[in-house]
């Protein structure tokens, strides 16, 4: 499906992700290889369940996803698919989002963090690889700056550092203040259409707008509203190795965007895809995950 301006045109956007104290691994649960992905849930010391999906070797290297706005671990379903078997990846369904559970409070950068460590803590983890696409780089980078000592990589997929003085997503996110239920189906379509640049699969496009539509009008508003922060003065405080993806027909987050990362970032690289939108491991999860593990090998 080719980027397809409809009657939302003027929005589009954003981003428009056992209950045993486990003893702490930096490698990952030692003895349950998952050779197709395979789904399971999560109850969190943050209060809330999270559903997630999950492939590799337990004794792999950890990786752990986080979706974009409006998403669910299916956004990193084709990513899974492609990922080396000594990898363990776990790509989460955040709080407010999917099936995982729709806390009526909690949407700021900060509290997702802490879901993400505590989902570690949960499996085992003591330090992983974080990556993140666009809210959920938002995200990533928060727990670079908050939890250092957890996070061994970080991969920053169509990011920002300064979304508070995005025009895109402030006046998206005036329009979705707006909203009542139920969020209308036509809308999200164009929204997550909007994102790419090159043809996807209809199938796994119908599918990301089935999992949008799980998201309550509340929750479109409160993450998209803590959203809207600045982390530039902190990107000095990001002290991993960083990776910077960025497709130069995103027209959400732009080219400045990506320098101030990388210059802000004291160990990064960027590295800018030709001719791909937004979400580009939609558009390219082959070349996504060569780059991925290139880069944390």
């Amino acid at each position: 499906m080719k980027k397809n301006p409809k009657r939302y045109t003027c929005f589009f956007i954003v981003l428009v992700l056992a209950m045993a104290s486990p003893v702490l691994s930096a490698e990952g649960q030692d003895n349950n290889p998952h050779e197709a992905i395979t789904f399971g849930t999560a109850h969190l010391s943050t209060g809330v369940t999270l559903e997630y999906a999950e492939r590799g070797h337990g004794k792999g290297k950890a990786i752990i996803f986080l979706h974009g706005y409006t998403d669910s671990w299916f956004s990193y379903s084709g990513v899974l698919e492609n990922l080396p078997p000594q990898y363990h990846g776990y790509a989460l369904t955040q709080r407010g989002h999917g099936d995982s559970d729709k806390p009526a409070v909690g949407y700021a950068m900060t509290d997702f963090a802490a879901d993400a460590v505590a989902f570690m803590d949960y499996m085992g983890i003591q330090k992983a690889t974080v990556v993140g696409h666009s809210m959920g780089s938002v995200i990533a980078q928060r727990v670079a700056m908050d939890y250092p000592q957890r996070v061994k990589n970080l991969v920053l997929i169509g990011s920002v550092a300064d979304a508070l003085r995005n025009e895109v997503l402030v006046g998206f996110y005036e329009y979705v203040l707006t909203m009542v239920e139920p969020v209308d189906r036509a809308f999200v379509y164009d929204f997550q259409a909007s994102t790419v640049y090159n043809p996807i699969s209809v199938d796994f496009l119908e599918t990301v707008v089935d999992e949008s539509m799980k998201v309550p009008v509340y929750v479109w508003q409160k993450a998209l509203g803590g959203l809207l922060v600045d982390h530039t003065p902190e990107l000095d405080s990001i002290v991993c190795p960083t990776l910077i993806l960025w497709g130069d027909k995103d027209d959400i987050f732009l080219y400045n965007d990506q320098l101030s990362l990388d210059q802000g970032i004291a160990d990064s690289r960027l590295i800018i895809y030709a001719d791909t939108g937004h979400g580009l491991h939609w558009e390219h999860p082959v070349r996504f995950v060569a780059d991925l593990v290139e880069f944390i090998h």
